[in-house]
């Protein structure tokens, strides 16, 4: 496929109360002019989630937490970086739960992909991954799987889900993943884990 009409990730619909997006910070998918000073695009999303929780920020909220949204693209989305960032929270003082989405060639066959995307035969894992059919309006017949990682050097293991697609008509793979130590964090929002991946398309340029 000619790199001049390769696909990038389109979202159809996310629900803006339980994610903050930011956008890749380079290639095709990276946005406008003003995604070149990442801390106002976190203050203007900080004030955001202040105004549609109609919650009182004080005088330092929007603040405190357009610094952190600012961090975590940072850490997750760094400069250079070309996949989506997703934060999820509910109140805007919360640790966010990284969710990222990323878009590359093909690679076959399928089945093996997927698997692969997925890490559904992680070796390393405390206990073989569960593994699912997940089945997207947009991308088709995809995989899922969570699985307990544990980590060098720490006693707290990481609960990672991913989902993952290889859409035929475009040559193109899709992931999405996240990880945290917070078990209870990421069980509360599968649910929104869930649409988010639902809403992941395909847009050629």
């Amino acid at each position: 496929m000619s790199s001049t009409f390769w696909p990038i990730i389109d979202i159809e619909y996310v629900d803006s109360y339980a994610w903050v997006i930011i956008p890749p910070r380079s290639g095709p998918s990276a946005p406008f002019e003003e995604w070149d000073d990442i801390k106002s695009w976190c203050l203007e999303r900080a004030e955001d989630l202040w105004a549609d929780r109609e919650l009182d920020p004080g005088p330092n909220g929007v603040e405190f937490v357009g610094e952190t949204l600012s961090r975590c693209a940072e850490a997750f989305c760094p400069p250079g970086s070309d996949h989506w960032l997703f934060l999820h929270l509910d109140h805007p003082t919360d640790a966010p739960l990284p969710v990222c989405a990323a878009i590359g060639p093909a690679r076959e066959p399928r089945y093996p992909t997927l698997r692969a995307l997925t890490e559904a035969d992680d070796q390393n894992a405390v206990d073989p991954p569960v593994v699912k059919p997940f089945h997207s309006e947009y991308l088709g017949e995809g995989m899922t799987t969570f699985r307990y990682v544990p980590q060098e050097g720490s006693p707290h293991v990481l609960a990672c889900v991913r989902y993952a697609w290889q859409v035929t008509e475009h040559e193109a793979d899709v992931v999405v993943w996240t990880a945290t130590e917070d078990v209870a964090r990421i069980m509360h929002a599968a649910p929104d884990l869930e649409e988010l991946a639902r809403t992941l398309a395909i847009f050629i340029p």
